[in-house]
């Protein structure tokens, strides 16, 4: 796991830069599967996402020179958009490969930061079109999930959750590429080590139950036009995934029909916009894929709330 003491100094290093985001009761919903349901609302982070708090504590962490080389990675957009406002931030230039088929939401919010946008057709190569402007322009890598400081800053996230509750038992966090169940895991397993943390992911298109089971990470196949883009990166890190086998109690994949259901309750019962992947821990638990004992206090990490309002669903 990563260590407290590293999760920590990057609270310490963001402090001031990001939002201590809110813990809600969310009562009613928590009704519905006989628990009690406390959202963690990340969707009220800067750029809308939990992604700022890696992506600033990596940057900060990287040399003056590294920072003046400029800045690259490689993201669908909540990465992207943390990337782009944290080099904006530090004064550093920033280039994002995105594929081409990412929310145009997101892309112009990803633009409208000041990064450059690289847009490549095919995602499972997406990394390989990295590797290529990376090495050509002499810029400096953040990655997207699967580095230390990516993931100390997304634990404190945890840091926060146990502030606010102490007592939580029960911790659903979404999963993509692994970097803030990662973040969050150690974060909380060092501190409450019997609360249960479970990852959520797409029922359609896992990643770390499948790396789980090879015990290292594989490319896999995800679905092409989901909601929860977010969750659809080609692989699950290596860090992650070692943190994962250690700090990760249960892994369960939810579907797109039960993504779009928690999307329409959680706008109309808790007054929040959320996206596809922001919406899935809030979905395993109404859809019943995670079973919680009778009056749990129970919290669902809702990463964020970066949706085109074109496709939120109405229907």
């Amino acid at each position: 796991m990563i260590a407290l003491s590293r999760i920590r100094a990057a609270a310490g290093k963001i402090a001031g830069k990001v939002h201590r985001t809110p813990l809600f009761s969310a009562t009613g919903l928590g009704e519905l599967f006989g628990a009690r349901l406390f959202l963690k609302c990340e969707n009220l982070q800067k750029t809308g996402s939990f992604k700022p708090r890696g992506a600033l504590n990596k940057v900060l962490s990287l040399s003056p020179e590294e920072r003046a080389r400029g800045l690259v990675t490689v993201s669908a957009g909540n990465h992207a958009q943390a990337l782009a406002w944290a080099a904006r931030i530090t004064g550093a230039d920033c280039t994002v490969v995105m594929p081409t088929g990412a929310p145009q939401s997101k892309i112009e919010a990803t633009r409208g930061y000041g990064a450059e946008i690289v847009l490549h057709d095919d995602r499972a190569t997406l990394f390989d079109k990295l590797a290529e402007v990376r090495e050509a322009r002499g810029l400096a890598f953040v990655p997207p999930f699967d580095d230390l400081e990516i993931i100390a800053g997304a634990g404190t996230t945890g840091l926060e959750i146990l502030e606010d509750l102490p007592d939580a038992q029960i911790i659903l966090v979404p999963v993509g590429g692994g970097g803030v169940l990662a973040g969050i895991a150690s974060a909380v397993k060092q501190l409450r080590p019997d609360a249960r943390v479970v990852g959520v992911e797409l029922a359609e298109g896992p990643g770390l139950a499948p790396a789980l089971a090879a015990g290292k990470p594989v490319t896999v196949t995800r679905p092409w036009g989901t909601l929860a883009d977010g969750m659809t990166p080609p692989f699950v890190g290596a860090l992650p995934l070692e943190i994962a086998k250690e700090a990760v109690d249960e892994v369960v994949g939810v579907s797109e029909a039960g993504i779009v259901a928690a999307m329409k309750l959680l706008m109309t019962r808790a007054k929040l916009y959320v996206e596809g992947a922001g919406a899935a821990t809030t979905a395993a638990l109404l859809d019943g894929t995670v079973r919680v004992p009778p009056g749990a206090r129970v919290v669902a990490l809702v990463s964020g709330g970066n949706v085109d309002l074109s496709r939120f669903p109405r229907d």
